[in-house]
């Protein structure tokens, strides 16, 4: 790397990751997701990243191809398990090179290329990886009066973020309406929320009027809003970013007849949904990060009580249906 060369360093709750570039606009998809983690230079990352801006991309390294195909957004990608480094490659694009047991990643950029999201993932995915964290595709809310949290897992437009705004309406504290963080220790379970922007779609905003105050005038193709948590945090309780025990997982579905309940869920079901939604297989199966994230899923559910949280025309409903569960349960 040359002097030019400028690294920024993010503490992700115990892990530190560096990230360095010639050029800050290198990285901007990594201020985008982890700029309020960002620390001083001084603290000794635990996971390097280095970004080379080259048309030099080594595009056909060795090793067993685990995928060839499309991934949402960023179009046609390659990634090759070569054993001890994992390559991911988007041809004349830019490529990334993931060394787990060094603790390191390099991400290669053809000048005319931008970081794409799939690779920013994987990076972070990895970096967690190498300091006993996970990211699963999960909202996570404190209950009212408590620092424990519910966990809340459902596909992608399936009303998570709508649910975690009525429950947060009902005194519940908002971590993460989309990734949380787990950690397994031998004292349990905990998480902690990514602490990025809250997509509020149309729907949402007719649903839950309150939030109408975080909201402008412009919507986006998707009829969304992105609205920041420091905004929200003038209507709502918006929780720091620190690790919390888990009190219940809450597996969210559509209600088919517009009433909302709450039922138990089988600890198996609950594993086979929130797995279905976070561990990727490959043509070569299981990688070891993705084994590592199922025995954390595993872990999870084995140790909390797994609900079906059926939504229905008033998901604010959820609140006392979930607070009258868990004092059951405990």
């Amino acid at each position: 790397m040359s002097d030019r060369t400028m690294t920024f360093c993010y503490d992700l709750k115990g892990q530190v990751i560096s990230v360095t570039a010639a050029r800050a606009d290198l990285w901007p998809s990594f201020d985008l997701m982890l700029g309020a983690l960002r620390v001083e230079e001084a603290a000794q990352p635990g996971f390097r990243v280095d970004i080379i801006e080259t048309i030099d991309l080594q595009e056909n390294p060795e090793g067993k191809l685990a995928f060839d195909g499309e991934v949402p957004f960023d179009g046609h990608c390659r990634m090759i398990d070569a054993g001890d480094v994992f390559h991911l490659v988007f041809p004349g694009q830019q490529t990334l090179s993931i060394r787990d047991e060094e603790g390191r990643a390099e991400i290669r950029v053809h000048p005319d290329s931008k970081i794409k999201w799939t690779l920013l993932m994987m990076v972070l995915d990895a970096a967690l990886d190498a300091g006993g964290q996970h990211m699963l595709h999960t909202a996570g809310l404190t209950l009212p009066g408590s620092d424990a949290l519910v966990l809340i897992h459902a596909p992608s437009g399936t009303g998570k973020s709508t649910t975690s705004l009525a429950l947060a309406s009902q005194g519940f504290g908002l971590c993460s309406d989309d990734v949380m963080i787990l950690r397994v220790t031998q004292d349990g379970v905990t998480a902690w929320g990514m602490p990025r922007k809250v997509k509020i779609h149309r729907n949402t905003a007719a649903m839950l009027p309150f939030v109408s105050p975080c909201l402008g005038e412009t919507w986006d193709a998707e009829g969304e809003q992105a609205v920041s948590l420091d905004r929200l945090g003038e209507i709502i309780r918006v929780e720091d970013v620190r690790a919390r025990p888990i009190a219940a997982l809450l597996h969210l579905a559509r209600s088919a007849d517009g009433e909302t309940r709450l039922v138990p869920m089988a600890r198996t079901d609950a594993m086979v949904a929130l797995a279905a939604d976070n561990v990727r297989t490959g043509m070569t199966g299981l990688l070891p990060l993705q084994k590592r994230r199922m025995a954390t899923i595993a872990a999870l559910v084995k140790t909390v009580p797994t609900f079906t949280l059926e939504a229905g025309a008033r998901p604010v409903e959820a609140a006392q249906l979930i607070r009258a569960a868990l004092r059951q349960a405990g």
